[in-house]
């Protein structure tokens, strides 16, 4: 038995092992290669620098656009992540805690959109942003990616509102906390683990979103992260060694945010599924 459990344990940590080697070879190889000149590149694929030239990371981090693009993604990233924790901790809350007719219909529509791809919607989508004018306007971006967050988030909060006790919210109504009360001062501060989780979906799904700004935005000033990466491979498109740093640039704060956030996510969930 103890010779089964350690196999078992032991073919675990090989198949972890070779994950994270599937993950992390080609970020090392990339942030090497940044290092590297496009001709040593070329003849040295695998290899160490012979000189580390460190010109590309520095050269990228004082242009201006670079970290115009980041605030970009940054400010429409919070905005995206507002506006879709806020309604959809509202819509979870009346599906979890109120009873009423049509409720599981109205949260069985929520869930179909999790199976309602982007690139069905591209066309109306862009349509009614440019009869709306919210062509070139960081909202063309920010309420679409909240309306297409909406279903994960909802699934996820209500499935975690519905594991509060009945009766702390029945004390709080014989204490004379009316409805709302409950839902800002006492619900929403029990639901931080989720609703921390939400928010570091929310905020990651937004920074990796390249079609959404890629249509919405014409003006170079409002172009983000990932679309600024597309727009930097054509513009050095023979420069391999330099795009590489570029692209090893572009991921750091959103791995620096996952790092940061990871156990908060992960601690999120697993409340959400053994509290009761």
């Amino acid at each position: 038995m103890n010779a089964r459990r350690t196999a078992r344990g032991l073919t675990l940590h090989a198949v972890v092992l070779l994950i994270a080697a599937f993950v992390a070879v080609p970020l090392v190889y990339a942030v090497i290669s940044g290092f590297k000149s496009t001709g040593e590149l070329t003849t040295n694929p695998f290899g160490l620098p012979e000189r580390w030239k460190t010109g590309n990371y520095t050269g990228i981090l004082g242009d201006g656009t670079f970290w115009r693009q980041t605030a970009n993604s940054a400010v429409i990233a919070l905005g995206t992540t507002l506006c879709t924790v806020a309604a959809a901790a509202m819509a979870a809350f009346v599906l979890a805690r109120y009873a009423f007719r049509g409720r599981e219909l109205f949260y069985t529509l929520f869930t179909i959109g999790l199976m309602f791809p982007f690139a069905v919607a591209v066309l109306p989508l862009f349509l009614m942003l440019r009869t709306v004018g919210l062509l070139d306007n960081p909202l063309g971006v920010i309420l679409p990616q909240a309306a297409f967050g909406l279903p994960m988030t909802i699934v996820i909060l209500r499935g975690f509102f519905r594991t509060i006790p009945a009766e702390i919210e029945e004390a709080a109504v014989v204490d004379g906390c009316g409805k709302f009360r409950f839902f800002w001062q006492i619900l929403l501060p029990m639901a931080r683990p989720a609703l921390g989780t939400v928010s570091v979906l929310a905020v990651v799904a937004s920074w990796n979103n390249f079609f959404l700004p890629l249509l919405v935005f014409n003006d170079p000033a409002w172009q983000t992260i990932p679309v600024g990466v597309q727009q930097f491979q054509g513009q050095y498109a023979t420069d391999y060694a330099l795009v590489l740093a570029y692209t090893v640039l572009a991921m750091v704060p959103a791995l620096a945010f996952y790092a940061v956030a990871e156990r908060q996510m992960i601690g999120g969930l697993t409340a959400g599924a053994t509290k009761g």
